[in-house]
Parts: C-alpha cells; sequence; structure tokens
C-alpha cells in the first residue's frame, strides 16, 4: 500500500512544498519558469528517488521520507474508513496557536485537516473556522531490540495537548483531533457541551460528518462506521500485540495467543449482535474512555465482559475441540481494557478478508517461529503459487507442511476474488468489495470445512493456522498436528492423527487433487530410523517400484550415466523425502506445488539426481519457477536460493505408454524471477524506465464518501507507480484495459496458449 502515495506535512518541519525537480532547480527565477512552454509544465513530471505522488491532490510531487509514509497512511485511511472526501483536506495548514497557560502565541501546522464539506471554494484560502477534524503525526519510533512500552492515554498529556491546541485554534466547531507517530494513537474529541474547551479520549473517530454519532455512547453509536482500512487494522493489532508483550511483559509468542483469545471474543460478540440481535458487550463506553485519562488500571466490567465472552467462545467450540482447558484468558483489567478499546470500533464481520488476512499474517510471521527448518513461505511466493495451480471448488487441496497456514488462507482468498467477486474485485469500492465478501463467506466456510486441509508436526503452529482459517470463515479450520512423512500409516501418537484419519477419503494418498507446500529444509535435521522404511515399503509390506530412500552412485559398469541403487539409506534430508511423499500423496492427474532449495534441482551428485529421476519419472513437469533471495530473506531471515516447482502426477496410462514409446519430449514453463517488489531489507523497488526514470499510471479510485449520513459515489483519479514485481497477483492489477508490465503468470498463461496441445498430460490446462 506504500505504493500509494499520499503527501503530508508534519508540524515543526517546516512549510511541506511539492518538491522542484531537477530542471525546475535550474530556473534562475520566477519569470523564467513562466516563459516556460505549457506542455513543460502541465501534468506531473518525472519523480526523483526521494520523492512521491501526494494522495490527496493526486498530482503533486512531495519529500518521501518515513514520516511521509504515516502521513500517507493515514490519510488514506480518512479516505476508505472514514468517508471523508480528500478534497475536503488540507496539508500542513497553518493555525495561529496560542499557549494557553503563557498566553504566547505562535503560527504552527496541523499535518492534515478535514474542512466542512464543500466548504473550500476555489480560488480562495480555506478558513480556519471550517476546519472540522485535525491530526498531527511525529516522526516514527526509532526501531529498537528492547521492548518498547505503548503509552496510554493517562501518559500522553504533552501529546493530547499538542492535538487540543490546534484544535483551540481552529475555533469551537473543530471537534475531532488524532496524534499518532506509528506507535502510539491517540483520538479525542472537544466537549461541545462545556463552555470552557474539555477535550476527552476517545475509542476512534466516527464516519462522515458524525452528524449522528453519540460520543456518550457505547460501541453500538460507531456501528455504522465503514469496515476497516487495512492499514488501520494492522495497526491495531500491532498496537494490541505490542501492549501485551511491552506493557504486560509477556513473550512474544505467549502475547499472540492472549491477543487471538481477545480477537475471538470480539468475533463471538459481533456474531451474537448480528445473529441473536444481542445487545453489544465487546465495547468502552464514555465514562470508561474518561477513566483511562486519569489512571493506567482499566476497567474491570469492560474486562469481565470479555473474559465471559471467551468462556462462551470456548463454550461454542467445545464439539470441535478447537480449545483446550489451557487456553485461558490471563491477561489483567488494563491490558483488556486497552484491547477492548483498540478492537471495539472495528466491525470485523463486514471487514474486507484480503485486510483480516493481511492483518493476521502480519502478526502470526512475527510472533511465531517454528524451529525444525520451517521457513514461512512469503507471501508473494504464496500468492503466485496458488494462482498457478488454480484449485477448483470441487477439488481437494492440502498442505502436509503448513505451519500457520499461508498456502490454506491464500487458497481460500483465490477462490473468494475468482467465485465470489466479479472481475476479481477489480473497480469495485472498499465498502463494496467487503459487502460482496461478507455474502460470499458462508460458501467460503463450506469450502473451508469441506476441502482444505493442513498438517503440521509443530502443534502451536497448526492451531495458529486453524484459528487463522476460522477468522476468515467461522468454521474451524481442518488442520492436524501429525507426522506428515509418517501419516496415515503411523504416527498415531499425535492428537490430530484421529482426526485426520478420519477425513482419509479426502486427505488419505492418491486422493488430493491440489498439494501446496514449502517442506523443511536442511541436512542437520535429517530423518532417520522406520520412518525411512514408510518410503521403501508398501502398505502391505512389498517393495516400492519407486522411493527416494536409498543410497545413490552412479553405475560405473553400464557407463551411461544412469543411477545405482545402494543400500537403504540410514538418514535423508527431509525435503528429499517430502517429494516423494507429496507425489504419493496426490491422485493420478493431481497437481503439486512445492518449494525447494536450488540445490536439490541443479547439485551433481546421485542423491540429488535421483529425486530429479524420480520426479521425472512420476510426474509431468508443468513450471519451475526460480526465486530471488529477496522473499525469505526479507520475509523469514533466511539466505536461500529457491525454486517453486510445478507437477502434474502421471496417470498409469501415460506411464505406460511411455514404458512403451519412450519418455515423451514436451515444452515446459521456466522462468527465473528477478524482482518481487522489495529488497532484502523489505523497502519497496518500483519500474524505471530506460531513463532511470520511475513509470507511474493513473487510475480512478472507486470510494463511498460520507456526506449527511448519505453514500455518495466518487470516483477520484489518482497517480501510483508501479511496483517492480515479476510476480504481480491477478488481482492485485489495474483493470482490464490497463497495460501491465511482463510478469511471470501472464508469461505461464501465453506458454499454454501457445504450447498448450503439445502437453501430454489427459486434463489439459486452461489459461
Amino acid at each position: 500500500m506504500g505504493e500509494e502515495q499520499l503527501g503530508f506535512d508534519i508540524p515543526g518541519e517546516g512549510r511541506r512544498r511539492p518538491a522542484p525537480s531537477a530542471k525546475a532547480r535550474s530556473q534562475a527565477s520566477g519569470r523564467e519558469r513562466a516563459k516556460r512552454a505549457p506542455e513543460e509544465t502541465s501534468g506531473p513530471r518525472k519523480l526523483q528517488d526521494d520523492e512521491i505522488f501526494d494522495y490527496i491532490s493526486g498530482d503533486k510531487v512531495v519529500k518521501h521520507t518515513p514520516m511521509e509514509e504515516v502521513r500517507q497512511r493515514i490519510a488514506r485511511a480518512l479516505v476508505h474508513q472514514y468517508g471523508i472526501d480528500p478534497r475536503d483536506m488540507r496539508a500542513d495548514f497553518p493555525l495561529q496557536v496560542e499557549n494557553r497557560k503563557t498566553g504566547r502565541k505562535s503560527r504552527k501546522r496541523a499535518s492534515i485537516v478535514v474542512f466542512k464539506h464543500d466548504s473550500i471554494k476555489e480560488d480562495a484560502e480555506p478558513r480556519p473556522e471550517d476546519i472540522r477534524r485535525i491530526v498531527v503525526i511525529k516522526p516514527p519510533r526509532n526501531d529498537s531490540r528492547t521492548v518498547s512500552k505503548i503509552r496510554t492515554f493517562a501518559r500522553a498529556k504533552e501529546q493530547v495537548d499538542e492535538v487540543a491546541d490546534l484544535m483551540h485554534a481552529a475555533g469551537p466547531k473543530c471537534e475531532y483531533g488524532m496524534w499518532t507517530d506509528d506507535k502510539d494513537l491517540y483520538f479525542i474529541r472537544r466537549d461541545p457541551q462545556r463552555f470552557e474547551d474539555e477535550y476527552l479520549p476517545l475509542a476512534n473517530w466516527p464516519r462522515g460528518d458524525a452528524s449522528l454519532f453519540d460520543p456518550k455512547g457505547n460501541i453500538s453509536s460507531l456501528g455504522i462506521m465503514r469496515s476497516a482500512d487495512e492499514t488501520m487494522l494492522k495497526f491495531a493489532f500491532r498496537r494490541c500485540h505490542d501492549f501485551i508483550h511491552g506493557n504486560e511483559g509477556l513473550p512474544k509468542d505467549a502475547a499472540f495467543w492472549q491477543f487471538l483469545y481477545v480477537l475471538f471474543a470480539k468475533l463471538h460478540d459481533e456474531e451474537l449482535v448480528r445473529e441473536q440481535g444481542r445487545e453489544p458487550r465487546f465495547y468502552i463506553d464514555h465514562t470508561e474512555l474518561a477513566a483511562l485519562a486519569e489512571s493506567d488500571a482499566g476497567s474491570k466490567a469492560v474486562a469481565d465482559r470479555v473474559r465471559d465472552l471467551f468462556e462462551e467462545v470456548k463454550e461454542a467450540h467445545a464439539e470441535e475441540n478447537q480449545f483446550t482447558e489451557y487456553d485461558r484468558l490471563t491477561l489483567n483489567d488494563a491490558a483488556l481494557t486497552f484491547i477492548t478499546g483498540e478492537l471495539s470500533t472495528y466491525p470485523l464481520h463486514g471487514t474486507s478478508l484480503d485486510a483480516l488476512g493481511a492483518a493476521y499474517q502480519e502478526l502470526v510471521g512475527e510472533n511465531l517461529r517454528g524451529d525444525r527448518g520451517q521457513y514461512f513461505t512469503p507471501n508473494v511466493a504464496t500468492r503466485f503459487m496458488v494462482e498457478l495451480l488454480d484449485p477448483q471448488l470441487d477439488e481437494t487441496v492440502l498442505d502436509p507442511c503448513c505451519g500457520t497456514g499461508g498456502f490454506l488462507r491464500e487458497t481460500l482468498l483465490h477462490v473468494l476474488h475468482r467465485e465470489g467477486l466479479p472481475d476479481f474485485g477489480r473497480g469495485l469500492s472498499v465498502q463494496e468489495k467487503a459487502r460482496l465478501e461478507t455474502e460470499y463467506r458462508p460458501k467460503l466456510a463450506k469450502y473451508a470445512k469441506e476441502r482444505v486441509f493442513g498438517l503440521d508436526f509443530d502443534p502451536f503452529l497448526t492451531r495458529a493456522a486453524s484459528f487463522g482459517v476460522m477468522m476468515m470463515t467461522k468454521a474451524k479450520g481442518n488442520t492436524f498436528q501429525v507426522d506428515s512423512l509418517r501419516f496415515p500409516y503411523a504416527g498415531a501418537d499425535k492428537p490430530g492423527f484421529g482426526p485426520a484419519k478420519e477425513r482419509e477419503d479426502r486427505i488419505g494418498i492418491g486422493k488430493v487433487h491440489v498439494l501446496l507446500t514449502n517442506p523443511p529444509f536442511g541436512t542437520d535435521i535429517p530423518v532417520t530410523g522406520p520412518t525411512l522404511d514408510l518410503f521403501r515399503e508398501d502398505e502391505f509390506g512389498g517393495v516400492k517400484d519407486a522411493s527416494i530412500a536409498y543410497d545413490w552412485s552412479k553405475d560405473k559398469e553400464k557407463g551411461d550415466g544412469s543411477l545405482k541403487r545402494g543400500k537403504p539409506a540410514s538418514s535423508v534430508p527431509p525435503e528429499r523425502l517430502f517429494v516423494q511423499k507429496c507425489v504419493e500423496w496426490v491422485k493420478p492427474g493431481g497437481r503439486i506445488g512445492i518449494v525447494l532449495p536450488n540445490g536439490i534441482l541443479s547439485n551433481p551428485g546421485p542423491d540429488d539426481e535421483a529425486v530429479r529421476r524420480y520426479i521425472l519419472e512420476e510426474c509431468w513437469v508443468m513450471a519451475s519457477v526460480e526465486l530471488p533471495v529477496e522473499p525469505f530473506v526479507f520475509g523469514a531471515g533466511v539466505n536461500i536460493l529457491t525454486t517453486m516447482l510445478f507437477l502434474r502426477k502421471k496417470t498409469k496410462a501415460e506411464k505406460d505408454e511411455e514404458r512403451e514409446y519412450g519418455p515423451a519430449d514436451y515444452p515446459v514453463f521456466m522462468s527465473v524471477v528477478e524482482k518481487v517488489g522489495h529488497d532484502r531489507r523489505g523497502n519497496r523497488l518500483y519500474v524505471r524506465d530506460a531513463r532511470g526514470e520511475y513509470e507511474w499510471r493513473e487510475y480512478w479510485e472507486n470510494d463511498d464518501i460520507w456526506v449527511g449520513n448519505v453514500v455518495v459515489p466518487r470516483q477520484i483519479k489518482r497517480r501510483k507507480r508501479i511496483l517492480d514485481n515479476d510476480l504481480l497477483a491477478l488481482r492485485d492489477r489495474p483493470e482490464k484495459d490497463v497495460e501491465v508490465r511482463a510478469n511471470v503468470i501472464d508469461a505461464y498463461h501465453e506458454f499454454l496458449e501457445k504450447h498448450g496441445h503439445e502437453l501430454p498430460w489427459v486434463k489439459g490446462e486452461s489459461a
């Protein structure tokens, strides 16, 4: 989202001005600039490295700093979440501020101001008396290895006073204020009933012009708020977790689970309100908010309501065994009150599943890490693999190394965008997209319950994966703790073995339609013992015709480069075994997408060559897409080169034909990805032209603006730089008639159109 640039300034940083181009800087005077030809000044100019487009104006160019990123996210949320017309906003607006203690006046600038709708006239300066809201944005805190605490409202007097001074300068009709530094966030409101200014804490801003908003009520008065903006929801999730981790002193993983319990209490409360007409209980009212301004102790009434909700959640899912006796909400009153204040104003049920999935993924990726060679698959690779294999509604999908469930959630989102939204949701407003997704959610839940499965050795990761599916669909995820290399023939000591065995008709050996996985890598975690026998013997005790679990060498007697199978191997790296297991798992004609270290596909040693020969004997190679190191370096902290390998399992008839007539010769799609949209540090990369200048595209953004509690559809023209990503996702693209840069998925579809008739498998691939 950072490439959709908004531009605003910060108080105390000096006046915000569009950054001049190199050509403009070379002009000696305004008179000379005025003499330039009209075509030189019309439209936006090329961007410099430290420049971005201004979101509010749509075409101005401003300096790009970390602080600018924060302003951009806030300004975008003002449109998408709060329904405020960008034409009613101004950045870096100067106000004459009086120090209420000393009486001295000084000129300060508000980062963003929101004026009364349609009060800004052409060729006239906006009037301070028309200001309705003010935002103060400060530089983001420097990252630190130590735990940084969240400042509560009671400890934010200096920050609140800064906003209050600007609101006072704007006049009595400026009712709402916000302060943030991308770590702390405070909403305040002016009490209009008092003659003297009094500024009170607020859980969140209401939408639009707020004429129906009752600040003294509970969450039900904010229930008219639109669905959450993705960046603001991520921000809220992160603040909640950081409060538990930093202020309460819990380890990061324990803080994650405690936050998740509260999140499910919130979702349960929404369900009761929506489906049973119950009164909301997950809220914080004005008296409880006011108390937070005086003390950090929290509200026992708020905390008790949340605790009761979580107990009801456990009871509601008792038959599914989703929660155990060890799932206890141990947070104190202060933490539960803080989290309730952060989440209560967001209607999660009506929020885009993309936003929910992204917020959840960010939390789970930062706080849960496996220790058995598990490298969580970066989102850019996960999404690409799902799109290329394109799971259908009647196909069973399995990830036998599911980790936190990235492939499972991405499969659900892919089906949602393909089946539940027209044209992958392109051209829809944020609110319309969220509405359609909400309508499709019951069908998505049915698909998740019947067709989407995950297995993993780590019990904490399988629970995180299950909770992630449950948050998106309200249905318990089919994720089970089993030893995937031994299932379904051994490993009954694992608690998920029995439930997984009950689904053997769908996830048994030779039953799966689509398998997506990123197995653990590493010779330091070899597989030994009886598990290896399962790869050499079939279920009846006979010797398997094709197996990897042997020692291999070159057959010197034949001298033709063929391999000679030796004695049974005593240890085998897990990624080699997972290749065989995945092939065995899918049904003939089934599809596999697997992430493998490049060595297994290129090393000259006989053990790795044996894996490659096994693949060629058992499968057709659909595609091979090599990844750069950046996704895993930034996403998992692992410097490793990998390849996404896509296979289709041969049928018996196809194997028999090859034995009769020899191996088939067929085209294979191969690609080397150079850019994934960011560098090793996570900094975004954008497309440049032959002269090194940034390229951008113009587009229309659809959204709903709230005026007088009436929805007004609005199209807003915007410009943004083009992300340099070879794995551009289908649902992240502009409209169909907009040309996009060359990317792998389009190249694959072109390959299928050109060579589809040459592919030997029975069921042809559809472009």
